[in-house]
């Protein structure tokens, strides 16, 4: 009984502005192709594919387009494309990701509005760093058993903090914003995202900071802080639920720093 009460404490403890996100001209015939010929197609069109990811009911993949120099996510769907969206360049392979603690060169400002009560406008964000989720865990050891006055050696299950290195992409703009979380920050029971993405609510940008808020569920709804002078991100959310690392600026032709 402990053990089933402690899972569902766990998957309760562990939801984009999706329509802002249009596939690139070139290619945004191919949504609502079947994938084998939507492939194709996107080879003939000058896009490399660089690897796939599968979630609970779709499947995405990432193409490089090298002349071009943009990356793009495809999400299948019941064996078709669902949905194309550009993705920053780390998610292609395109850039080297960092230690996950302290970054191997100064980090570079952020942009910042004219105006600090301005929220950010189109600001893309890759943040490398460790992350932290509560589990299940069987530890053995000797415990006191009541029954027979004494100590026994055996296995038992409680729920503790598991770390691991990962990163997440955020994208911002003015009164909005999204955030993409790697698989290990996604709990058993969520609010589901669209493609991989959660909508943002709250972000507030000043000069100095950004904060939001995203929603997993009832139960967990994480906070994210960004110092825009040191590119340093915190989340927190339920329980161990947790994020830190350093964020770099994704580079936008769209987009004047």
């Amino acid at each position: 009984m402990r053990l089933a009460i402690a899972f569902v404490s766990l998957s309760a403890l562990v939801s984009a502005q999706p329509s802002q996100a249009q596939a690139p001209p070139d290619i945004a015939d191919l949504v609502g192709a079947r994938a084998a010929g939507g492939e194709t197609q996107l080879k003939a069109r000058g896009y490399d594919y660089v690897r796939g990811q599968t979630g609970d009911d779709r499947v995405w993949t990432y193409w490089w387009n090298p002349r071009t120099q943009v990356c793009i996510t495809v999400s299948t769907v019941n064996g078709r494309y669902e949905a194309i969206t550009p993705s920053p360049a780390p998610d292609c392979g395109q850039a080297q990701a960092r230690p996950t603690t302290l970054p191997d060169r100064p980090v570079r400002p952020m942009p910042v509005p004219s105006n600090q009560d301005t929220a950010a406008s189109n600001l893309g964000l890759v943040c490398f760093g460790e992350g932290q989720r509560p589990q299940l865990a069987t530890k053995y050891g000797y415990t006191w058993d009541d029954k027979k006055e004494r100590y026994t050696y055996g296995n038992r299950t409680e729920l503790a903090a598991e770390d691991f290195d990962a990163s997440v992409s955020i994208q911002l703009w003015d009164g909005g914003g999204r955030i993409r979380l790697p698989k290990k920050l996604i709990p058993p029971l969520h609010s589901r995202g669209q493609d991989g993405w959660w909508n943002l609510d709250a972000v507030v940008a000043t000069r100095d900071t950004i904060t939001a808020q995203y929603r997993l569920n009832g139960l967990n709804k994480p906070r994210l802080s960004i110092d825009r002078r040191s590119g340093r991100i915190s989340i927190r959310g339920a329980s161990d639920y947790a994020f830190s690392g350093t964020c770099d600026t994704v580079d936008n032709e769209q987009r004047r720093f």
